[in-house]
C-alpha cells in the first residue's frame, strides 16, 4: 500500500465513541471530503460496539445502524487489515458500556512531501503525538492566567 517510507505522510489513528451507540454519520461526509481533497487516505476503518456487559463485537461497516440497510458503502473495502480483534478490544478500554466507536487509521498525506524534503536533507522524525483540544485550552488557559 506504501511503496517508500519517505513518500508517506504520518500514519495517526483516531477512536471516536459514541455514547448510547447513537451513530449519526454526520462527520463522515467531511472525511470523504478530505479524501477526495487528498489531504488523508484513509488506511482502514472499524466499528465497535461495547455492550453494557463489557462484550465487544465487530459491526459491519454496511450497516452501522443495524437497520438492515447499507449505510456507509464508500467506506466498503476500506480494510486493509491493518485492524485486527485485538485492536478492537484496545479501542473498548476507551469507550463507556453501551456505547459504540469508530476507528479510523489515516494518513496525513498532506504532510507526504515535507517528510520527503526532510528525509532527502538527511533529518529524521524522532518523535510525534496527538494533543487533545482539552489540553491544548487548559495550557492557553493558564497561560491568560499568569
Amino acid at each position: 500500500m506504501i511503496d517508500e517510507p519517505t513518500e508517506a505522510g504520518p500514519i495517526d489513528y483516531v477512536i471516536v465513541e459514541f455514547p448510547g451507540s447513537q451513530m449519526t454519520g454526520e462527520g463522515l461526509p467531511l472525511v470523504v471530503e478530505l479524501v477526495e481533497r487528498g489531504v488523508i487516505r484513509v488506511l482502514d476503518l472499524m466499528f465497535i460496539t461495547r455492550g453494557d456487559d463489557g462484550s465487544i463485537a465487530v459491526i459491519d461497516v454496511s450497516d452501522v445502524d443495524g437497520d438492515g440497510e447499507l449505510d456507509l458503502t464508500i467506506f466498503e473495502g476500506a480494510s486493509s487489515g491493518l485492524l485486527d480483534e485485538s485492536d478492537a478490544n484496545d479501542a473498548a478500554d476507551a469507550i463507556e458500556p453501551g456505547s459504540s466507536a469508530a476507528i479510523l487509521i489515516f494518513e496525513n498525506r498532506w504532510a507526504a512531501p515535507f517528510m520527503h524534503a526532510v528525509h532527502n536533507g538527511g533529518g529524521q522524525v524522532v518523535a510525534a503525538g496527538y494533543i487533545p483540544l482539552a489540553d491544548i485550552a487548559a495550557s492557553l488557559d493558564a497561560a491568560e492566567a499568569r
